[in-house]
């Protein structure tokens, strides 16, 4: 075996923020053992950010929005919501296709702000991604577990998971996460295929909802399209929104600026398009295919998501709306209770995409940390046949699986949202250093309007995060401070970037 390259660094900066350059990150993907097999193209791109998007938001959230903040008007919603995801999605497509390298956020900002940025951010991606694929998989364990008891099947209470605070071990989400590990595993072509599958039966679904739906709207419905404002008392203590703590704003439903806090909670359903960068070391042209399969899936999902909300809220009065399931319960209404099942049915196959991809995106960034040293690098080796990251795609497959067995589903709902902001804002102040520090690097695709989009996307996803619960920013606020010990105890020593620089100039 050859011996290992130095890794080159920006000699301008030192210690805590000192670079990666882009040039070294790409190098770095050519090492044998350390190198990902390039089998996706901007079709699978596209399937993997709508497999990821597209899961129980639309089959929720649409209603649940619509009954308790803005009424039909929640299909401007998701308009807004999906403009803020669009800013964000330019600056992701830009430095993909510029840096295209697995990490996503985290291999962005260790080319352009520093080591400790990128491994706050990687740090973040890390914890949110298993924690919100198993909470996917706790979920789509409900649904199965009720798809069982209709046919006269169940399973013995201690296997179904935690309830009420029984003891108790969740074995179909345990399953579910081991079984699709093995398939990431195994290769990203499979994972493609099998994902692919999923997809099509999902959005077959979301299409039969709204063109089946279209012929049960009643116009009345839509009226008044936006309701009359009504205050909120808002919460106490750190169960209240960051911005009513600072500012004592408090937001109001419906009106106008029902539209807004809707907006805010729908943003949430569009999480997951950023994932598709994980995968740019895995593409076959990723200058090309990465802007397309990010801003490809975020564009369908927004339409979807858009249909969905103006055929609900036609098909049943918004304030009639079900919380828990309007999507099946309008159907269901309507007296058409066979819809109403294969919505259900839909929503259980859905999830296991949504799974799977979260799986996807959290190994390759551990993948990538553990390359650059900020990780042991013992994860770092890809499997020789199959060319994938198996060592850290079934050491993290094995924790989700533990955590999403014994956890319940109302711990594991307290996800911590506010990492995919961060990761937002970091990309787009990365793109504006990026522009002025190597104005000279290749960029197949360029955000327009450059700082003006970035900056856009900064203020949109700060405010979004002032609407989070300050409980939120607490918890943010633990799990980093644990990585800024995890970094200063090992990846600030362990970092190829500091070794090369403790051991001179690299020879040529």
């Amino acid at each position: 075996m050859s011996a290992e390259r130095p890794v080159r660094s920006d000699r301008g900066r030192s210690g805590m923020f000192r670079t990666k350059t882009v040039e070294q990150s790409i190098q770095d993907t050519e090492e044998p053992e350390h190198s990902l097999r390039r089998d996706l193209s901007a079709l699978d791109l596209t399937v993997f950010g709508v497999g990821v998007v597209i899961g129980t938001g639309i089959f929720v959230l649409t209603g649940k929005v619509a009954k308790e903040n803005a009424g039909p008007a929640v299909a401007l919603a998701f308009v807004l919501a999906g403009i803020v995801c669009g800013l964000a999605a330019l600056c992701y497509a830009e430095f993909a296709s510029t840096v295209p390298v697995a990490g996503s956020a985290y291999t962005f900002s260790y080319a352009t702000l520093g080591e400790l940025p990128a491994w706050i951010i990687g740090w973040d991606l890390i914890l949110e991604l298993a924690l919100g694929c198993a909470v996917v998989a706790v979920g789509w364990s409900g649904y199965i577990q009720s798809l069982l008891a209709n046919a006269g099947w169940h399973l013995p209470g201690p296997l179904t998971g935690a309830h009420g605070g029984t003891f108790g071990f969740d074995l179909l989400a345990a399953v579910l996460v081991l079984v699709l590990t093995a398939i990431l595993v195994a290769g990203m072509k499979l994972s493609s295929r099998v994902t692919a599958i999923v997809v099509g039966v999902k959005v077959t679904v979301v299409l039969i909802v709204i063109i089946v739906g279209s012929f049960f709207i009643s116009g009345s419905n839509y009226q008044p399209f936006v309701p009359p404002s009504k205050g909120t008392e808002g919460g106490n203590g750190l169960a209240a929104p960051l911005v009513q703590l600072m500012f004592g704003f408090t937001p109001s439903n419906f009106g106008v600026m029902g539209i807004f806090s809707a907006a805010a909670v729908v943003f949430f359903a569009f999480i997951g398009f950023d994932i598709v960068a994980t995968a740019a070391e895995e593409t076959r042209n990723p200058q090309r295919d990465l802007p397309r399969g990010i801003l490809g899936s975020l564009a369908i999902c927004t339409v979807l998501y858009v249909a969905v909300s103006i055929v609900v809220t036609g098909m049943q009065k918004y304030d009639k709306l079900s919380t828990k399931a309007p999507l099946a319960d309008a159907f269901k209404d309507a007296g058409h209770p066979f819809w109403a099942g294969l919505i259900s049915f839909g929503a259980a196959v859905g999830l296991t995409s949504v799974c799977m991809i979260l799986l996807l995106g959290q190994s390759r960034v551990f993948f990538a940390m553990s390359r650059d040293g900020l990780l042991p690098r013992f994860f770092s080796t890809v499997h020789p046949r199959f060319g994938t990251p198996y060592r850290s795609t079934i050491l993290l497959g094995v924790v989700v699986a533990v955590v999403a067995g014994f956890t319940s589903i109302d711990v594991l709902a307290e996800l911590v949202n506010i990492g995919t902001l961060f990761a937002f804002v970091v990309v787009a102040l990365g793109v504006v250093v990026l522009r002025r520090t190597r104005p000279d690097l290749p960029r197949a695709f360029r955000t327009p309007f450059v700082p003006y989009v970035p900056v856009l996307s900064v203020l949109a996803s700060l405010w979004l995060m002032l609407n989070l619960p300050a409980e939120t920013w607490v918890r943010f606020a633990v799990w980093m401070v644990i990585g800024v010990v995890v970094y200063f105890v090992y990846g600030r020593r362990m970092s190829r970037v500091s070794q090369a620089q403790r051991s001179g100039p690299p020879t040529v």
